[in-house]
């Protein structure tokens, strides 16, 4: 599961050299980034059931490297209405990887339309003696992460307004994350699926060859405990709310990490 994360955008388009761009692609990509960058939020942490917009790669009709904001909670083409569409979004959050091409609110998203997501990290919780303690995971010496993403579009029939949505495909956490995701409600231990660089932009052409090839344990992942993400604690939308945060009563399970 991945329902908190942060993404910082200072001149994201940068980041696409990771994916082999073109520099006629990058060229593209910084002048679209003056553009989102005027109504871009930067986030140290943010909750899907916000519905926040996020950054994303895709592919255009070109099928050359592009960037957009998209409201996070997939919304399919085929809701009804805007009281249909909210009733959806909050549950599509996250995509399983293993039910992609099955379930009706992705199999379009899965097929025609997949993007990346730079992250620079994203939140999980970790349960101990009936309480949950949220720790934040980032990639090993890397400023930006990229999870592997699906999107659709919803025409909103009383607005006009062509609604861009993704969710966060997610697959069975690794070892690592199986020391922290540990949530006793659940089958198993889940994470982003995140890609290495040289399958990043083989997911926006070939996402079942990296499905296939996906091996997660070969993920160098940090991870540390932070302030509480929800009441008194919790230190909002600023770095604080990734800096790390002791917890005596989690002392001996700290080793592990």
């Amino acid at each position: 599961m991945c329902y908190d994360a942060a993404q910082l955008a200072f001149r994201v388009y940068k980041e696409a050299v990771r994916l082999e761009a073109s520099k006629e692609e990058i060229n593209r990509l910084r002048e679209r980034w003056k553009q989102l960058e005027k109504v871009h939020t930067n986030y140290y942490h943010i909750s899907g059931f916000q519905h926040p917009k996020l950054l994303a790669y895709h592919l255009d009709k070109d099928d050359s490297l592009d960037i957009d904001h998209f409201y996070w909670g997939l919304i399919p083409k085929w809701a009804k209405d805007e009281e249909h569409a909210e009733k959806i979004w909050n549950s599509t959050i996250n995509a399983r990887s293993e039910s992609l091409s099955e379930k009706p609110s992705f199999r379009d998203a899965y097929l025609k339309h997949r993007c990346l997501i730079p992250l620079q990290g994203f939140y999980e919780h970790h349960h101990s003696h009936g309480k949950s303690f949220p720790y934040f995971i980032r990639e090993h010496k890397k400023e930006v992460m990229f999870v592997a993403g699906i999107f659709d579009e919803w025409l909103n029939k009383n607005t006009g307004e062509l609604v861009r949505s993704m969710s966060v495909v997610t697959t069975r956490g690794n070892n690592k994350m199986a020391t922290i995701h540990n949530n006793p409600k659940l089958d198993e231990p889940r994470m982003p699926l995140i890609l290495e660089d040289s399958s990043a932009r083989k997911w926006l052409n070939e996402p079942e060859v990296v499905l296939s090839e996906f091996n997660g344990e070969n993920l160098q992942l940090n991870s540390w405990t932070v302030r509480k993400l929800r009441g008194k604690q919790y230190a909002g939308n600023t770095k604080k709310a990734w800096e790390k945060y002791n917890y005596g009563e989690l002392n001996d399970h700290q080793k592990l990490f």
